[in-house]
């Protein structure tokens, strides 16, 4: 009997090879890592006493370095079994719940079909590549030149152009006995409510998309005029192709997953093409469509945490949010996605074109888990000043946390959601000796601490009301006044004193996520205060504003702070080259920190399956790795390494010694 590829390919990715082969071998638990789907093993085609055979869930394939044996899931079993090949393909059926299909005379013709179609997609694109290089194809060329793509980097994603004319290709494929009916079967000509089939694709440019086996199956094409229905315009839906099925650039981005350990998921063509220009070679984007459930699983395929890159306007903010809830059901342990949100205004491509990479990797650093995403969805932009608002946004996080089809991973999200509940709610001290609520608590704020763990008590008053500096030295206030890390005082004061600037770096310098929740507050009224005097910024005008909101003692204290701490940088008489050069140094330090915080939680979250896997010996690693990296957070944040940043350079400070009040 013969089975079509289709559904050979649907079988085999359904069927992890890893499940078919781990019944016949045992893998080594030092060389093998499972979250990752690599596993070793000693050969069971020849005898070894060192593991040299190597299998890999993502590429679906065996190899052994030392007899040279490879293949899929059926070559497994008819080598090493000796079954037919039919015999193979029934048992891989099963394991994936998949019924056998019946022998079938008119599906072995439309398979063949299906071969034949592919070759006249293949003969549309030599096409449209020709046309590209023409006289007609100079404007497109033109463009394409102008969105920085190189020859290279045109020919590698074998972009071409659709010249505007309603019979161009219609005629070159008849010229080469290509009949209407395939024509009509591959989506490449109008034909539906019109006398006379055209070209579908007209003064075009064109992206190739390509299966997971790299054969074309559709296109995508961008208009050349201005005045276009649709600037981007897609395939329908063939025999070949089913949009929410696809990825484009997944076979590509497949093969890169390998090294960079994640796979990034942007929003257009182009993104693609100028990240893989850029030398980000792990994208793909969805075809212009909200992403799909077919499409976050063979996200999943490639990658256990996919990040999913979202421009920062509004459309992209609620893309991330239709793409959180999309996932949500779908968690489990080692399976996951994370949010990287651009600057406002940009997207990838003009990111890496203006700037080079680097500002691209420092948004995919500064990625939010899926977490942390819902609950800044929640909680950014609603006032929690009765406790009937906080009664609704419980039960609202109740009730999306409910979906979770994982038991232990939606017990953990629940344990997660009411930590920071009761973080975001933790009665604040006011000044004058007044327990009463803040006016503003809870307006967009996040919560203190990381990973559900709740902050050490209220930072500084955000309001109302004041207190005298002698007060605020006394032992019974002290205890309520506990003052940021030392470094996010540095951040946050330098710019109080220095809002110049902001004018410079104005999206990284916002972006800053303080953990300590009052300075939170009092971040959002610098930004408020930048946003309305954006012509003439002022440290007196921002610290009138910050005054009128009850922060004054909060400035007061942090200038104290990094004065004990002689970082004369961070202070009003700093000049404002040193303030700059300094600041950079802090921000960097911050996000290194952040950085290893998430290293930690994920080193935990490794223990915890290595512990209940019973893998002592991978518990044994991830114990070393954890405590290299708390004693690198201990160096960074004890030690407060900021100081060799600020302290030992020579300065042009007006005014006295610093360190002595």
């Amino acid at each position: 009997m013969r089975f079509s590829n289709s559904f050979l390919d649907e079988i085999r990715d359904r069927v992890n090879i890893s499940d078919v082969i781990g019944k016949r071998v045992t893998w080594d638990r030092k060389k093998s890592n499972a979250s990752k789907g690599d596993f070793w093993a000693c050969c069971p085609f020849h005898g070894e006493k060192s593991p040299s055979f190597h299998c890999e869930d993502r590429k679906g394939r065996y190899h052994c370095f030392g007899c040279g044996v490879s293949g899929d899931h059926f070559r497994f079993l008819t080598d090493l079994d000796g079954m037919a090949f039919p015999e193979a393909v029934q048992q891989i059926a099963d394991m994936a719940g998949v019924a056998m299909p019946q022998p079938d005379v008119q599906a072995e013709r439309r398979e063949r079909e299906r071969a034949s179609l592919q070759d006249v997609m293949e003969m549309a694109t030599l096409f449209f590549q020709d046309q590209l290089q023409t006289a007609a194809g100079a404007r497109a060329r033109a463009y394409l030149r102008d969105r920085g793509l190189s020859g290279r980097t045109i020919e590698t994603f074998r972009l071409g152009y659709a010249p505007e004319s309603r019979n161009a290709l219609k005629e070159h494929l008849a010229a080469k006995g290509i009949t209407k009916e395939q024509m009509e079967a591959c989506g490449l000509v109008v034909h539906e409510n019109v006398p006379v089939s055209y070209d579908r694709f007209r003064d075009r440019i064109m992206f190739p998309i390509l299966s997971s086996r790299e054969k074309v199956i559709a296109f995508g094409g961008r208009a050349m005029a201005a005045d276009a229905l649709a600037k981007y315009l897609n395939s329908n839906e063939t025999e070949l192709f089913h949009k929410g099925s696809v990825l484009y650039n997944f076979a590509r981005a497949r093969r890169a997953t390998q090294s960079a350990g994640t796979v990034i998921a942007v929003e257009g063509y182009m993104d693609v093409i100028a990240l893989y220009q850029a030398g980000v070679e792990n994208v793909v984007a969805p075809l212009g469509t909200a992403l799909t459930e077919n499409q976050l699983e063979l996200l999943w395929k490639m990658a256990s945490q996919p990040v999913l890159c979202f421009d920062g306007d509004g459309a992209g903010i609620r893309a991330a949010n239709r793409a959180a809830d999309l996932a949500l059901p779908y968690i489990k342990p080692g399976r996951s996605v994370s949010f990287a949100l651009l600057p406002d205004g940009k997207d990838p491509d003009d990111l890496v074109r203006h700037e080079g990479r680097a500002p691209f990797d420092r948004v995919l650093a500064e990625a939010k888990p899926l977490a942390a995403m819902i609950w800044s969805r929640e909680t950014s932009s609603t006032a929690f000043d009765t406790p009937e608002k906080r009664a609704e946004l419980e039960n609202r996080l109740r009730q999306i946390v409910s979906v979770i089809g994982d038991e232990s991973v939606r017990r953990f999200y629940q344990q997660d959601m009411r930590d920071r509940l009761n973080a975001f709610f933790q009665p604040q001290f006011q000044r004058g000796g007044n327990n009463m609520p803040n006016r503003n608590f809870g307006r967009g704020a996040q919560p203190n601490g990381r990973n559900g763990q709740r902050g050490q008590g209220a930072a500084y008053p955000g309001g109302g009301g004041r207190i005298s500096d002698r007060l605020s030295q006394s032992g019974l206030v002290k205890g309520y006044l506990t003052a940021p890390a030392l470094r996010e005082s540095v951040l946050a004061l330098t710019i109080v004193n220095h809002p110049q600037l902001l004018l410079e770096e104005y999206d990284e310098i916002a972006a800053i996520d303080y953990e300590n929740r009052d300075l939170q507050r009092l971040w959002s009224q610098v930004l408020t205060y930048a946003a309305e005097n954006a012509a003439e910024l002022s440290r007196t005008g921002l610290m009138e504003r910050l005054e009128a909101h009850g922060f004054d003692a909060m400035v007061k204290a942090m200038n104290q702070q990094v004065r004990n701490a002689r970082l004369w940088t961070a202070t009003e008489q700093a000049a404002p080259e040193d303030a700059r050069e300094c600041y950079i140094q802090a921000l960097s330090l911050h996000k290194r920190t952040k950085a290893l915080r998430w290293q930690m939680v994920d080193l935990e979250r490794e223990i915890a399956e290595a512990i209940e896997a019973g893998d002592s010996e991978r518990v044994t690693l991830l114990m070393r790795a954890l405590s290299e990296v708390q004693l690198e957070i201990g160096r960074m944040e004890n030690q407060e390494a900021i100081i060799d940043g600020f302290g030992v350079m020579s300065g042009r400070v007006k005014g006295p010694a610093y360190g002595h009040g």
